[in-house]
């Protein structure tokens, strides 16, 4: 049995996104997993990165509850939407302040290396977006998905890191979208 943690990085609380973050919620529950599901509007967090990395900023009391979180999972399931070919700066604001150095990861001294610390972990990325999956992933090369995956998760050691995509949103109807629910929560039930 999995500790999952969904991340429903999307705004607005009548999205799209928040339904298939619930969707893969019920099937997790369905499968017994541990479960918990954070809507990040619902923090209170300065999302700027005042200082940079320079001086780590005080962690305000929703993003320590969410590191512990982080700690206790090990599967993320991060839900939004893609947004000028990205992510929207809701969640950028929480990376940059809960991905921190020597809770995320740890430089060395003198190298150009670093330690993994969120080894042993696994994600999925469920995506919404407009653009057709070919045109985001032939034209603009998968900005999104390589910044979230790569740079962050991979960076910090989790491994696979799996991506699910769901477009165009915006021409959909309610059979497709019905559709989508079902299958994100056949992820949850298989708990991937």
């Amino acid at each position: 049995m999995k500790n999952i943690l969904i991340i429903n990085g999307h705004p607005d609380k009548e999205s799209f996104c928040f339904a298939l973050a619930e969707s893969y919620k019920m099937g997790a529950d369905k499968a017994n997993a541990n479960v918990k599901l954070v809507h990040l509007i619902d923090l209170k967090f300065n999302p700027i990165l005042t200082f940079g990395y320079r001086k780590i900023s005080e962690l305000e009391p929703d993003l320590l509850a969410v590191q512990k979180d982080i700690l206790w999972a090990d599967h993320f399931v991060f839900v939004y939407p893609n947004w000028w070919a990205t992510f929207p700066a809701l969640l950028k604001g929480f990376i940059d302040r809960v991905f921190v150095p020597n809770f995320a990861f740890k430089y060395r001294e003198n190298s150009p290396f670093w330690d993994k610390l969120l080894k042993g972990k696994t994600a999925r990325l469920i995506v919404t977006m407009d653009t057709p999956s070919w045109y985001y992933w032939f034209i603009n090369r998968s900005p999104g998905h390589n910044a979230i995956k790569i740079g962050v998760l991979e960076f910090c050691g989790i491994k696979p890191v799996k991506i699910s995509v769901f477009s165009p949103i915006k021409s959909s109807n309610d059979g497709k979208r019905e559709k989508w629910l079902k299958e994100v929560m056949e992820l949850g039930e298989k708990q991937k």
